[in-house]
């Protein structure tokens, strides 16, 4: 049986990039998948989860918590509505849905040991920073640290909780990010900057997201995975390239 089969997912940002390519790779390995984008209400939150929990006949198994948002600047030029934004979908978004699936977790009976787990999606941008990144990066580092938080505090309970830091992945947000006027060599700068000298796939971090679900991650909490092709390995300045290596 595959280790995700007949398990119960809620995904958020469903509709597009990593949380497109998540539910579809799930639902390809046999997984219900209950998804929603956009709507960040905690009332919204709580239907979500009645449902998951409906269409699982009582109980769910998970969540991968992919929707976020692009944002940030120079800290002293970010007004505070932008901030606010920023913060609101990637962090609080975050925590409204550990929240509510934990609480729903907490109800239920243990199976092979576990009660459920989840997976937040993070950025390498939380666990290092980048010029201008102030809001996205603080949103990041939080999501990042609040998820080892869930990895502690629920664990005895049978509940685990990771969260994937991806690198540059292929996305219509990186896309727009990249298409604003003077962004072609920093674009290019971030390539070069990734060892594989490529940016990610959608599926590649689904694939983490599925593993993390699964019980062959059984004895994988609390972990900050960086799926980022090498960006956080350390710098390279070039030195590749010189060599002949690039």
């Amino acid at each position: 049986m595959d280790r995700v089969d007949g398990k119960i997912v809620i995904v958020t940002g469903a509709a597009s990039g990593i949380g497109q390519a998540t539910a579809r790779r799930l639902l390809a390995d046999g997984a219900t998948v209950v998804g929603a984008d956009l709507a960040t209400a905690v009332d919204d939150l709580v239907d979500l989860v009645a449902a998951a929990v409906a269409a699982g006949g009582g109980r769910i198994d998970g969540a991968v918590t992919a929707a976020g948002v692009a944002g940030g600047g120079l800290a002293h030029q970010v007004d505070v509505a932008e901030w606010d934004r920023v913060i609101g979908v990637n962090l609080t978004g975050t925590f409204f849905v550990a929240k509510h699936v934990i609480g729903q977790l907490l109800t239920q009976e243990r199976v092979d040991g576990e009660r459920g787990s989840i997976v937040t999606i993070a950025s390498i941008e939380g666990l290092e920073g980048t010029a201008g990144g102030s809001a996205y990066n603080a949103s990041k580092g939080g999501v990042v640290l609040l998820t080892k938080n869930l990895a502690i505090d629920y664990g005895p309970s049978g509940i685990r909780a990771n969260t994937i830091c991806p690198g540059f992945i292929d996305t219509p947000m990186t896309g727009d990010l990249f298409s604003m006027p003077g962004m072609e060599a920093v674009a290019e700068g971030y390539l070069l900057e990734h060892a594989l000298r490529r940016y990610g796939q959608p599926e590649e971090i689904a694939a983490a997201a599925r593993f993390l679900l699964s019980s062959d991650a059984s004895f994988v909490t609390g972990h900050a995975l960086a799926v980022d092709g090498g960006y956080t390995a350390g710098r390279d300045h070039g030195i590749t390239r010189m060599l002949g290596f690039s």
